[in-house]
């Protein structure tokens, strides 16, 4: 065989496999676009239903990616303590099992990866610099979720599955470094940023990021 031929040949076959996959990359990427957005609008639906009332009196809110935003930092924390106040724990009370009985129900349970509680403060410390103040307050987010998490371990409703409950909920501090204003102009401002967020991650999401890093 001419070696033309043979690499006009060779080409083609490359050619047939490129589409071929190309089509099924595509596909793929569609069903799981399609599944994403089909859990979280259910999903966001759910929560909607469930805490619409309750969000008014906890100030807190349902954000557009599925994470609730608990915003009153004079009800979570005294400043620079861990301790959960009493108030936050009789919310906690009301709102775990409620938020446990939808993400483990038998429409959404597959779907979840995990469930990242996450600390969030302001950027400032007394008497500590911008540096310093980053590094404790990052000490002192963790240390919340922390005790957060703890405090959700005793209720109850853990003790139905404490396998799959320590498989898919972790405790996240952030220090400042996702302020809700990013440029507050005042320390009495910048503590609007202090904050203790539910943030759910669902396997499509994860699948959806293996298959643009495999592109």
């Amino acid at each position: 065989i001419p070696l033309a031929d043979l690499m006009t040949g060779l080409m083609i076959i490359f050619m047939l496999i490129t589409a071929v996959y190309i089509s099924y990359v595509e596909k793929t990427t569609t069903l799981v676009l399609d599944e994403y957005k089909d859990i979280k609008s259910n999903m966001q639906l759910a929560l909607q239903k469930e805490f619409n009332e309750s969000f008014k009196q906890w100030n807190a809110k349902l954000l557009g990616d599925m994470t609730i935003q608990f915003n009153n930092p004079n009800v979570q924390f005294a400043v620079q303590s861990s301790e959960l106040r009493p108030e936050f724990q009789d919310i906690l009370k009301d709102f775990f099992p409620r938020y446990m009985k939808i993400i483990r129900s038998e429409k959404f349970k597959h779907a979840i990866k995990e469930i990242r509680i996450e600390g969030h403060t302001s950027k400032f410390w007394k008497d500590a610099s911008p540096s310093e103040a980053y590094f404790l307050n990052m000490g002192l987010s963790q240390e919340r979720t922390r005790s957060t998490l703890k405090f959700l371990m005793a209720l109850p409703v853990f003790k139905d599955d404490e396998e799959w409950f320590r498989q898919h909920i972790t405790a996240n501090g952030l220090s400042s470094s996702q302020p809700i204003i990013k440029d507050p102009k005042s320390i009495k401002e910048d503590e609007l940023n202090q904050r203790v967020e539910f943030k759910i991650v669902t396997y499509a999401a994860e699948r959806l990021d293996q298959i643009i890093t495999a592109k």
